[in-house]
């Protein structure tokens, strides 16, 4: 049995839906729109402008159409009271009276007694179009006036007038060509089209002119916002003989150099710190590794070897770690620039943790306050924040050696004083001790130096060396007043946050 196959239609591409040409409609329309802020800025004045001009132009030529008809109007009522001084009708019926201007008088005038129509215009019949407008005009019971189009659509204006006597009524409707009112208002309205568009270009022009002119000094700023952000300078915009506009942008942009200025600081400060602290062990392993091949080993020292390597890799792997973190805990704290710290607080924290005789008083004078405690005393000052371009972490590294030597030989007192100068933070720590001699002031900074060895005091002559290192490589010094008596004053100077 065959069966039969049903036919199998082709189907047709739907048609793009309306969501789709919306979306291309919005597309095309973000093409046209400029991309740069001239340009859209000349837009937005042109688009303004010419919605003004023409609201101006519609409103003009409106008043001036209202004006021309008007000044028809009263010249068809001043014809139409010429006409009635020629009409009597002080009598039962209407009479025309003729006079010597009949011709011009007559010329586009008709005169009705009551409904019927007593004279007319010489070319004008009974069913023309003005005649019949004029028929009209006479059956209502107001003067009023019309226009119709005639002869070949030419506009035509018709008033009527009423001319009231004691026993008769009469109507006088006259009618004038509106052709050269017309021609005038047409005139009128290119000469406004032509103004409007001369005008729209001179705003364009002056617009982007203008514009570009008041944004040079932006794209000046960003020009060198550029080239300094990329080098690190310490140029800066500033406030100074500028618009308020462009000083609040100068303000932003020196905050966000300062910014960048810090966050490359700091990737070098952490470059610099993993290349020196994993130079000692990278050292050690190398001349393990040198030894161990040099000659053949025992076992005991092929150990000894392995263990001093493994030490080795276990310290630089501390060391990358602890700076890592530290590294990542600055870029988590969002309330501080990366490489920010409040260097109070950092005070506070370290004078805490020193082992302060009692017979000490330390001093922190920062702005212009005081705090004065003993050895376990908190420090408590009234100052504002002090910011320091650098990691917590190496602000403690720097500070702590100072502190210490400071607490180790002072007999009775330590200042430690906190400002800010031009473009830095200053650290002061003075103490009443012995002070260093004269004849180690120059080995006072070098590794593994000690003044006296033995003074009583633990120390390797590490601290001072690793101080400065650690505050060049973020662009500050620590240094040594020799002309300070008694006792001894080092200064720590820090880029300033």
């Amino acid at each position: 049995m065959n069966r039969a196959v049903p036919a199998v239609r082709a189907s047709r591409p739907s048609p793009p839906s309306r969501p789709s040409r919306t979306f291309s409609a919005v597309r095309a329309f973000r093409r046209l729109v400029p991309r740069t802020l001239r340009g859209r800025l000349a837009l937005v004045a042109l688009t303004t402008a010419a919605l003004l001009m023409t609201i101006l132009t519609v409103v003009f030529n409106a008043v001036m159409d209202r004006h021309l008809q008007h000044q028809a109007d009263g010249e068809l009522r001043s014809r139409a009271a010429a006409v009635a001084t020629t009409i009597d009708t002080s009598g039962p019926r209407v009479r025309v009276l003729e006079t010597v201007n009949d011709r011009l008088l007559d010329a586009n005038v008709w005169i009705y007694a009551g409904n019927r129509l007593l004279e007319k215009p010489p070319g004008a019949t009974p069913d023309s179009t003005l005649t019949q407008a004029a028929d009209r005009l006479t059956r209502q019971p107001k003067p009023a006036c019309t226009t119709v189009h005639a002869h070949g659509h030419q506009p035509v204006r018709l008033c009527s007038h009423a001319v009231d006597g004691r026993r008769a009524t009469a109507t006088v409707v006259t009618a004038l060509d509106l052709t050269p009112y017309r021609s005038s208002a047409d005139t009128l309205l290119l000469g406004s089209l032509i103004l409007d568009g001369v005008m729209l270009g001179c705003t364009y022009v002056l617009t982007r002119l203008s514009v570009g002119r008041a944004l040079r000094p932006v794209r000046t700023m960003t020009d060198q916002a550029t080239q300094w952000s990329a080098v690190g300078s310490d140029e800066r915009f500033g406030t100074e003989d500028r618009p308020v506009e462009l000083a609040r942008l100068g303000a932003s942009m020196d905050e966000l150099l300062d910014r960048i200025r810090t966050v490359l600081r700091h990737e070098q400060q952490l470059t610099g710190e993993l290349s020196h602290e994993l130079r000692t062990p990278l050292t050690r392993i190398i001349m393990e590794l040198d030894w161990w091949r040099a000659r053949p080993r025992t076992d005991a020292e092929t150990r000894a070897g392995q263990e001093v390597i493994a030490e080795a890799a276990q310290s630089m792997r501390t060391i990358c770690d602890t700076l890592l973190n530290d590294a990542r805990d600055n870029a988590l704290n969002r309330e501080t620039a990366p490489g920010t710290t409040d260097v109070l607080p950092v005070l506070d924290r370290l004078l805490q943790h020193l082992d302060t005789p009692v017979q000490v008083k330390i001093v922190v004078e920062a702005g212009g306050a005081e705090g004065a405690r003993g050895a376990v005393e908190a420090v408590e000052t009234a100052a504002p924040v002090l910011e320091a371009g650098v990691a917590p972490a190496l602000l403690e590294r720097i500070l702590s050696p100072l502190l210490a030597n400071a607490v180790r030989y002072a007999r009775s007192r330590v200042t430690v004083s906190a400002r800010r100068i031009p473009g830095a933070v200053r650290i002061d720590v003075v103490d009443d001790g012995p002070g260093v001699p004269d004849a180690f002031v120059r080995e006072l900074f070098q590794p593994g130096r000690r003044a006296d060895s033995g003074d009583g005091h633990d120390g390797a002559g590490l601290g001072l060396p690793l101080a400065r290192r650690l505050a060049r490589t973020v662009g500050g010094e620590v240094s040594y007043d020799p002309g300070h008596s008694p006792g001894a004053r080092f200064t720590v100077s820090l880029p300033a946050g």
